[in-house]
């Protein structure tokens, strides 16, 4: 890992190049998606880190048009899949045909599923079976899949942005923890205000629909996603991700009995901490910055967090959410 006092030129002009191109793709979606400067922010910041996010949102909020933006604007094959309890493993990953040859030869040929892209939509995720989520998890955390006993490589990059609606939760399966914890980003998608709203009515209800440009190719998005774990982090920066993410877990270090972890179940593991100091290092560099600080680890201390926590019986009976327990754990770090 890179310190702050190591940082040389080179990188310098590096950061700025790549930082005012990452700007332009910030830009160019917020000129399709209307008044969600904080999604397409978080969204970007998953993609840049490398990462899966879970959009969680309620119907008709654009979570599926900031999807597919997002594979215009980086030039990514992108493809959806809308999840339905009957979906099987082999709709997602793809499958083996016997095929006859020459000669009466015959062999098997394996025809790639959906899976195989570099940006996947994951519509509904949760109405999956849980045996189909399974097959997805593999894809997610190996970048490769098993069909017939053989290993396939997925392209390069790849990324899942799946979604999920909050109030309509009959004959769903809920995702189980172990792949909640694969989403390096729980993004919360909210309505727009008046003023985004009216923008998007006249934008979208006309003759003409806005089409988003590419401005970054499937190559620079990797060699940004390299340079996000070349940024340097301050020893501040590295010691609040640490103490935040510890003190998150139940009798967590440096919290009273009686404080927000008397609230926890079950906290987040190191992975949270790892998906923290990438994320952190992603924020800086779309903004510009040469290196990130402790106002990036509040900020995104909520979408990185509140998808890994669970609250205890009496904590949910009392009305104690996970986001007002966020909210305590962060405040000593302001």
């Amino acid at each position: 890992m890179a310190h702050l006092s190591e940082v040389d030129d080179s990188l310098v002009q590096e950061i700025e190049a790549v930082g005012a191109k990452v700007a332009r793709v910030r830009d160019s979606i917020g000129r399709i998606i209307f008044g969600q400067e904080r999604i397409i922010e978080e969204t970007l910041v998953t993609v840049l880190s490398g990462g899966h996010g879970l959009l969680v949102g309620l119907p008709g909020l654009a979570k599926t048009r900031l999807v597919e933006t997002l594979g215009q604007v980086l030039g990514l094959d992108n493809r959806r899949i809308q999840f339905t309890p009957d979906l099987m493993p082999a709709d997602i990953l793809g499958s083996e045909i016997l095929e006859e040859g020459e000669g009466g030869r015959r062999a098997f040929r394996f025809l790639p599923g959906p899976v195989f892209c570099q940006l996947l939509m994951a519509d509904e995720i949760n109405r999956a079976s849980p045996r189909t989520q399974s097959a997805l998890l593999e894809a997610m955390q190996e970048k490769q899949v098993s069909v017939a006993g053989q290993r396939h490589a997925l392209p390069r990059p790849f990324h899942v942005l799946a979604t999920q609606n909050p109030i309509d939760q009959e004959g769903t399966y809920p995702l189980p923890e172990a792949q909640l914890d694969r989403f390096l980003l729980q993004i919360d998608v909210d309505y727009p205000d008046r003023d985004a709203e009216r923008q998007m009515l006249l934008a979208t209800t006309g003759t003409d629909d806005a089409v988003a440009e590419a401005v970054l190719t499937a190559d620079e998005l990797l060699a940004a996603q390299h340079l996000v774990r070349r940024l340097p982090v301050g020893e501040t920066v590295l010691e609040a991700i640490l103490t935040l993410v510890r003190s998150a877990r139940p009798g967590g270090e440096g919290n009273a009995p009686d404080g927000p972890t008397a609230d926890i179940a079950w906290g987040p593991g190191p992975r949270a901490a790892q998906a923290l100091m990438l994320a952190v290092r992603a924020r800086a560099l779309l903004d510009g910055r040469l290196a990130p600080s402790v106002d990036d680890v509040i900020d995104l201390a909520q979408p990185i967090l509140r998808h890994r926590m669970a609250l205890t019986f009496a904590a949910r009976a009392e009305g104690v959410t996970v986001r007002d327990v966020i909210t305590r754990l962060v405040a000593p770090l302001r």
